[in-house]
């Protein structure tokens, strides 16, 4: 088998365990490519854009499939969908993969699996597409965005055609990693030069010098600065929580829904060794990547909890300084990162998703201490999840609003409405994310 076969039989594997088991696609991934870490670095690279690129482009792949084949796609077996899948994804996305051995290749590993009588049946629709790609094109916007037509329709309705195209678009866009430096433990200057020596270019986004744009580096973990701390992986908009709440030294900061803790660990750094963060969440699992990551940054100042958000705790009544509530969502915002969000959301748990967020917030405003911040925040594009339950929490809680725009970064001041900012990506350079900020009232 040659390292291509390889690759594809491992982005195969993958795409198996995300469309026909349900499982997320961003941690099948990274089992996989830990599991085959020996691979080279263009091998892992094919492996992750195949895999990524054809979840990406699943809805449109899906739609040519049922253009050019008899069988239609849900009638397939799941093997024999996957493989067709991604075999398109190839032939229309992948200019230097030739498509004879697109074509063999999905034949070899039909046969392989043991799909031997449907290795003609491949092969024909595989060959009739690549003659007729050309000619391949799109009416509809959803598909050519391949983005679920709900989805498209509500961004329209609440941006406009030119912004939801642009939100669309983004998805379908690289962007590089982005690194937040934990200050407290290395300057910036450091952590920059540590990261070129090791061939990793590193440039600083627009929303500040101590987030970090990297590339030129092969898997994250294998970065020495995320090795040791130095650098958190983080996207810009995620960690504008941080610079928003500003803990003052001795602050306690409780973090309700904490996993992987990004936010937490930021909060810790800020607060550079005094005061204290928890960090809670709901399972045993979400619970050991907050304590994965405080372990490789060494903070002392946060500490974990195995709790459910939407059950009291008395001990902590009033007791926050700063409460920190980035609760579940439907993740919208993040689709570019984890495109099984598409397949797996669907419009109706956009209600049962901010109906969710008010039970938890029901709860957790009850830690804030009076004069304490409330921070309110989701990594998705959507009134009912956003705007609407901000406005629910200044109607119905003891808050009042805190304006954000002197504490944003010069660049997005002006995206701000009152206390709340809702980040747009392909208009940001950044996820889809929302922040709203509140004080709570003195009595």
């Amino acid at each position: 088998m040659t390292k291509q076969s390889s690759a594809r039989e491992i982005a195969l594997d993958v795409l198996l365990e995300v469309q026909e088991e349900g499982r997320p696609s961003h941690v099948v991934l990274k089992q996989a490519l830990d599991k085959y870490r020996y691979l080279e670095k263009q091998d892992r690279a094919f492996v992750t854009r195949l895999a990524e690129g054809t979840l990406e482009y699943e809805l449109q792949l899906d739609e040519i499939l049922n253009r050019y084949s008899k069988i239609k796609v849900s009638k397939m077996k799941p093997l024999i969908r996957a493989l067709l899948r991604m075999s398109v994804y190839q032939l229309l996305y992948m200019e230097r993969v030739p498509d004879p051995a697109v074509c063999n290749e999905a034949v070899g590993l039909a046969r392989k699996r043991r799909f031997e009588g449907l290795s003609g049946f491949v092969n024909g629709v595989l060959r009739t597409i690549s003659r007729k790609k050309e000619d391949i094109a799109f009416s509809e916007p959803w598909l050519a965005y391949s983005i679920p037509e709900w989805m498209l329709s509500m961004w329209e309705h609440t941006y406009g055609k030119e912004t939801a195209k642009q939100i669309a678009a983004s998805f379908l866009e690289g962007r590089p990693l982005t690194v937040r430096c934990n200050e407290s433990l290395a300057p910036v200057s450091h952590i920059r030069g540590e990261l070129e020596a090791q061939g990793i270019a590193a440039r600083s986004h627009p929303f500040g010098e101590g987030l970090l744009e990297l590339s030129g580096y092969d898997a994250p973990d294998g970065i020495g600065e995320f090795a040791n701390g130095h650098v958190a992986i983080q996207d810009p908009a995620s960690a504008l929580v941080g610079r928003i709440a500003s803990p003052t030294a001795g602050s306690f900061v409780l973090d309700v829904c904490a996993a992987p803790g990004g936010k937490a660990l930021h909060a810790a750094d800020l607060l550079a060794g005094t005061g204290m963060v928890e960090a809670r969440d709901l399972t045993e699992y979400k619970v050991s990547l907050i304590e994965e990551n405080r372990a490789r940054c060494g903070f002392l100042n946060l500490r974990t909890a195995l709790w459910d958000a939407v059950k009291f705790d008395p001990e902590l009544l009033e007791r926050a300084d700063i409460v920190l509530a980035d609760l579940p969502c439907s993740g919208l915002g993040i689709i570019g990162k984890k495109p099984d969000i598409k397949r797996r959301i669907q419009e109706t748990d956009l209600a049962e998703l901010a109906a969710l967020q008010r039970q938890i917030l029901k709860t957790v405003w009850q830690y804030v201490r009076p004069g304490g911040l409330l921070l309110y925040s989701t990594c998705t594009i959507s009134r009912q999840e956003n705007e609407d339950n901000a406005a629910w929490i200044a109607e119905t809680l003891p808050f009042e609003k805190r304006a954000l725009g002197p504490l944003l970064p010069e660049c997005i001041r002006g995206k701000a409405k009152e206390n709340c900012l809702q980040l747009l990506p392909g208009r940001e350079p950044c996820d889809g994310f929302f922040i709203a900020a509140f004080t709570r009232k003195r009595i």
